[in-house]
């Protein structure tokens, strides 16, 4: 799988493009405006794609800036877990909330749950429900070239905020590291929704909050970002 990584926003949102044989998927579409729209579409065009899934990791706002812009494109309306209804609906509360204005995706109908996939070209993502930061929070697996891309969950050095969003836990949070990320093993490269791309080896060791879950300690420092809570 290639992964195409871009950052858009004042949030400073990873949105990703990942291919492979002509064929590819837009994970969270965070494209603020029409020039960095316009910057992901290059990239399609150079490369020839046929996009065949739109997906999101989460629907916070600062994910989704883009979608409705991408779903015109391509007649084609992004895939998210349930829980992420009740957030699109809200996308304008969201919104003001921040000081920003949003175009809303469309209200999904068809839902990603644990245990899910996703295929395009030879490539097949499995869905993990890795929810605390949010409750509809998924990441895409593909364990063939062992990357994955995990939202606001897990960051280089990092976890996704629990302090001062609605319907967080971070105890659910570390949960979901620990018991889901971390097994995917050492060599796991994470595309994660805000900041560089890691590995799980390198999380494991230096990060920590990881550190803490796994019996270590940990002080609430660092959080940085409206809505990814990224040190």
């Amino acid at each position: 799988m290639h992964v195409e990584a871009f950052t858009f926003n004042s949030f400073m949102t990873n949105c990703y493009l990942c291919h492979d044989n002509g064929e590819a998927v837009l994970v969270d579409a965070s494209c603020a405006t029409e020039e960095e729209q316009q910057e992901v579409l290059r990239v399609v065009e150079e490369h020839d794609l046929n996009v065949r899934h739109l997906l999101l990791t989460h629907a916070h706002v600062d994910h989704i800036f883009g979608c409705r812009f991408f779903e015109e494109h391509f007649d084609a309306t992004f895939k998210a877990h349930e829980a992420a209804v009740p957030f699109i609906e809200r996308a304008d509360e969201q919104a003001k909330a921040f000081g920003v204005e949003v175009e809303p995706p469309t209200v999904p109908t068809t839902f990603l749950a644990e245990g899910d996939t996703v295929s395009f070209g030879s490539v097949t993502l499995d869905v993990l429900h890795t929810p605390g930061h949010s409750p509809d929070s998924i990441s895409f697996i593909d364990a063939d070239s062992q990357q994955a891309l995990t939202g606001d969950v897990l960051f280089q050095n990092s976890i996704g905020r629990t302090q001062g969003l609605p319907e967080t836990s971070r105890s659910q949070l570390l949960d979901a590291i620990t018991e889901k990320l971390l097994p995917l093993g050492d060599e796991m490269t994470i595309y994660p929704g805000h900041g560089p791309e890691t590995t799980i080896g390198r999380e494991r060791q230096q990060n920590p909050f990881v550190k803490e879950a796994l019996g270590g300690t940990s002080e609430d420092v660092g959080w940085r970002g409206s809505m990814s809570g990224r040190s």
